[in-house]
């Protein structure tokens, strides 16, 4: 036995090292500093004999095996038709090694790895668990198994497991719906397993997205919380099991079909990485998130253009003279993209035909095809941007009639038509040719500088033709493959994920994607709420936030411009609205709003996001704090009417506490701090310390219901 410590970014990860078993978390959460005998802490640790290693669990491993006395969920389970269903390891060999070193030279900057290699002779498997503890201080973990015997291995489930201790007694996740995702809830963590499953196909809309445990009430800024996230795109599983011996276990991995997961002799699968992170508070929780992924290669790094969609303003009216009035008005706004939504391809009058035959329609564009329009848009000074569903096909369309052995089903035929669609087997070379062949033509043919990739249907009877057997996983291979294919063929091109608006946010999508569209409804009340949860593991410039219409599309909900702008400017500002029928007044406000954004996208786009835990339930602040603290804005939103009146104190969180701010509302979001109700300091601002905004705080506006005020803070 022997046990290493590693620390990045201001976590310790501490594993215990077994010649017969894979590493033992020992403890994953704050730096421990330097530990001389880290040996102690698994003698430290150990736990008193009662009769049995099952009545004492004294290690549970990354991947708990019942072969070790475990009664709770396996992490490997698998067989050979019935044999070596049981794991057991005779052989276990451990190295670690730094990013950048000949063992590792691709990793990720200023990471560390520990890579445990174990064989189970009897069983004839392979099996690797790999740990890597990343710059920011985020963890990620992951499994293979691999066949070493002749006969087929299949694989049931393979699910890394993460322990937190007992102070984590209360569990948050999310649920949801289409248009209303990112809800969350808690529960005490009861003995027992809770466990969030995703069958359609992706992650859903419904979707955990994390799964997180912490001391009983923590919020954004108190209570300690550990939490996962699952990085793949297709059918997943997290889960939080409480067992009788004191374990308490974050566990994720890909939910696998029946005969899904084959292996012929050689054959390796691989778990997704099961993200983890951990923070006082949700705000730390996040921040590690938002570092990692900022700080990859290929995160965006020029401003995000603010763009325009076409969906609320003309559906699918493909009006020529109507689009391009629509691109003056946009551009005349400082509007950068002008994305064209669906309707434009061949027998696409409405969402029950044409899905597959992505041909420009002759008879909609003439002989010219799209090229007036987006010649127009680029004289604008515009990029142009296009919509695809490239894994749908309607059974009423070119395609699906030529080719109905592309279309995924199992024997008894496709599964039920859902918005008169049906899913196309990307798993078939001879489909995913085609697929990427069209996309790639018309990105060629336009110089499509954004492609908004959408996934309308959930997956169900999803199999291979002509075997039936299931796809589900080959499907989101094949995807993940073909968004970096489309990159690598047309160096400069961005993606934004969308699956019915929020149906597939995970970090196995944002590898490949340049933004996630966060829901269909762009409810500017409903939105305050989504990009905070959102924002657990996205930072605000890869989550797609628009200015919509008086009145919602989705809810019916109506409310004024500065309350939909000011939330819309939270993230990648976009507009959805026909502007050709903008009230002057609005127009000239929206301009200013656009404005805004883009002389703060800088700050919000690289600042940490904060958030503050207020005594009025009804009151929302959400935050953004220059890396180096001189600079932040915030937005004070009332989502409901108030108990209090006036609504109270509000603290502005993450400042430095030694600096003093000069805190003002901020223009075109001030109108209430400036108005008859005004707070005393609404008229010039206030001077305080850090420290005094932060746990002090000053007091609020008297803000209506769907209002909100910005406020600006610079040192002094």
């Amino acid at each position: 036995m022997s046990v290493v410590h590693l620390r990045r970014g201001g976590t310790s990860l501490v594993l215990r090292l077994d010649t017969t078993a894979l590493p033992t978390v020992l403890h994953w959460g704050p730096d421990l500093g330097d530990l001389p005998d880290a040996d102690g802490l698994a003698h430290a640790l150990a736990m008193p004999y009662i009769d049995s290693p099952i009545t004492a669990q004294q290690w549970v491993a990354v991947l708990p095996q019942h072969s070790s006395g475990w009664l709770g969920r396996p992490g490997l389970l698998g067989s050979r038709a019935g044999r070596a269903w049981s794991v057991a390891f005779d052989d276990v060999a451990t190295s670690v090694d730094d990013a950048g070193s000949p063992a590792w030279p691709d990793g990720p900057e200023g990471a560390v790895r520990l890579r445990t290699v174990a064989t189970d002779t009897p069983g004839e498997l392979e099996v690797a668990a790999e740990f890597e503890l990343l710059a920011s201080g985020l963890l990620r973990v992951r499994a293979s198994v691999t066949n070493l015997a002749e006969d087929v291995y299949e694989v049931l489930h393979l699910e890394p497991a993460l322990p937190v201790p007992a102070e984590a007694g209360e569990l948050l996740d999310m649920t949801g719906r289409h248009t209303h995702e990112r809800t969350p809830q808690r529960r005490p963590f009861d003995m027992g397993l809770h466990q969030r499953e995703s069958w359609g196909g992706r992650p859903g809309h419904d979707n955990a997205t994390v799964m997180c445990a912490g001391r009983p009430g923590f919020g954004w800024r108190t209570g300690r919380v550990w939490g996962v996230h699952l990085g793949w795109s297709g059918n997943q599983v997290l889960g939080a099991e409480h067992d009788e011996t004191g374990w308490r276990l974050l566990r994720g991995g890909e939910l696998l079909l029946p005969g899904e997961m084959r292996l012929a002799r050689g054959e390796t699968y691989t778990s997704p990485w099961l993200y983890g992170s951990w923070g006082e508070g949700l705000d730390e929780f996040s921040q590690r998130f938002h570092r990692f992924l900022r700080a990859r290669p290929q995160h965006p790094s020029r401003p995000r253009p603010v763009l325009l969609n076409t969906w609320e303003a003309v559906y699918f009216d493909m009006d020529l003279p109507k689009l391009l009035t629509l691109a003056e008005r946009a551009a005349e706004l400082g509007i950068e993209r002008y994305v064209l939504d669906d309707g434009w391809f061949r027998h696409r009058r409405a969402d029950n035909a044409g899905l597959g035959d992505w041909f420009v329609d002759e008879g909609v564009w003439g002989p010219q095809g799209l090229h007036p329009l987006v010649d127009r848009v680029r004289e604008l000074g515009m990029e142009f941007g296009l919509w695809f569903e490239p894994e749908a096909i309607n059974p009423d369309s070119d395609l699906a009639r030529a080719h109905p052995e592309w279309v995924l089903q199992t024997d008894h035929g496709p599964g039920p038509d859902a918005r008169h669609q049906q899913m196309l087997d990307l798993g078939h070379p001879e489909a995913y040719e085609y697929v990427l062949e069209r996309i790639s033509a018309l990105v060629a043919e336009y110089g499509i500088a954004y492609l908004k990739w959408d996934h309308n249907r959930p997956l169900v009877d999803a199999g291979h033709t002509p075997s039936g057997r299931p796809g589900v996983h080959a499907q989101t291979e094949a995807f993940h493959r073909m968004l970096a294919g489309l990159k690598a063929r047309h160096p400069g091109l961005e993606i934004e994920s969308c699956a019915g608006g929020g149906g597939r946010v995970d970090l196995g999508v944002i590898e490949h994607t340049d933004r996630i569209w966060v829901s269909d409804c762009i409810d500017a009340h409903e939105r305050h709420r989504m990009v905070a949860y959102t924002g657990l593991t996205l930072p605000p410039e890869l989550m797609g936030t628009h200015v919509g219409s008086g009145a919602d599309h989705t809810t019916g909900r109506s409310h004024q411009l500065a309350f939909r702008a000011g939330t819309a400017m939270w993230g990648h500002m976009g507009v959805e609205w026909d502007l050709t029928s903008a009230a002057p007044e609005d127009v000239a406000a929206l301009r200013e709003w656009i404005a805004l954004h883009k002389e703060m996208r800088e700050l919000l786009h690289s600042g940490d996001v904060v958030h503050a835990d207020l005594g009025n339930p009804v009151l929302q602040l959400d935050g953004v704090v220059a890396a180096d603290r001189r600079a932040a804005l915030y937005r004070l939103s009332a989502l409901d009417l108030t108990l209090t009146w006036p609504p109270g104190r509000v603290p502005l969180p993450g400042l430095d506490p030694d600096v003093v701010y000069h805190v003002t509302a901020q223009a075109p979001g001030d109108a209430v701090a400036h108005g008859p109700w005004a707070p005393p300091w609404g008229a010039d601002g206030v001077r305080l310390t850090g420290r005094a905004l932060g746990e002090v705080g000053l007091q609020s506006p008297l803000l209506g219901v769907d209002q909100l005020v910005l406020l600006r803070a610079r040192a002094v």
